[in-house]
């Protein structure tokens, strides 16, 4: 009886995962590394713990830290991992990843079509992504690279905009997530939708601001030295 109740809460400790992600993980461009750490994000969630960090993770795997983080970041490039926020019982809300892409991406009718435009959508977000990452010098988080996706999925913002609105911010010397979504915002309320349109727009504005600094300066100028001769008597 007892090796039986040891069989049984064996069966107890089970996983249950969908047997098409072992089947077409290749086909929608994943790594058997990718396919693992989705897994035990999985796992974790049925667990109750819905924001598993890098660090938990990597505890169950051959994988490092930095080796999950990078990618935690490549699946939620690839729209195959969102991170969402919940509300829980005491209305404080929490950060959870969602796994809901990956899903539809398995059982989706469009099979191929999909998987085409979902593979030459994901190499020009790792484009957008590699570009960030070299003028900021570092790695982008998870909720950095989740707001350059809500910008190209939810704004329908072009990625070539995104790539305008980043070099403008460059040359501003403001360099920030926050300033960078005030570009593409302004924007699209002035119906911008290409890159020659956002130049013009930098252009003029450049321009306008360059003048009101030298009128500023003038001004300035002009005043101290009434001033100055006022004082001389």
């Amino acid at each position: 009886m007892s090796s039986n109740r040891n069989y049984q809460s064996l069966f107890k400790d089970q996983l249950v995962i969908p047997s098409l992600i072992l089947q077409k993980y290749h086909a929608i461009g994943l790594t058997e590394s990718e396919v693992m750490v989705i897994l035990h994000i999985h796992r974790f969630q049925m667990n109750g713990n819905y924001f598993p960090t890098p660090v938990e993770i990597a505890q169950f795997t051959t994988l490092s830290d930095q080796e999950c983080s990078s990618i935690l970041r490549k699946l939620i490039q690839k729209n195959l991992l969102l991170i969402e926020q919940e509300e829980n019982d005491r209305q404080i809300l929490n950060e959870c990843y969602s796994l809901e892409p990956l899903w539809e991406s398995l059982y989706n009718d469009t099979g191929q079509s999909r998987q085409g435009n979902e593979q030459q959508k994901a190499e020009q977000q790792t484009n957008i992504f590699i570009l960030f990452e070299q003028e900021f010098g570092r790695p982008l988080s998870p909720f950095e690279i989740e707001t350059v996706n809500i910008w190209i999925d939810q704004d329908n913002q072009e990625p070539s905009l995104i790539k305008a609105a980043l070099r403008e911010a460059v040359l501003m010397g403001k360099l920030n997530f926050r300033y960078i979504d005030r570009i593409l915002g302004e924007w699209k309320k002035k119906g911008i939708k290409s890159v020659e349109q956002a130049r013009k727009q930098s252009k003029a504005f450049h321009v306008n601001q360059n003048n009101q600094q030298a009128q500023a300066e003038r001004s300035n100028r002009d005043v101290s030295l009434y001033y100055n001769w006022l004082e001389e008597d």
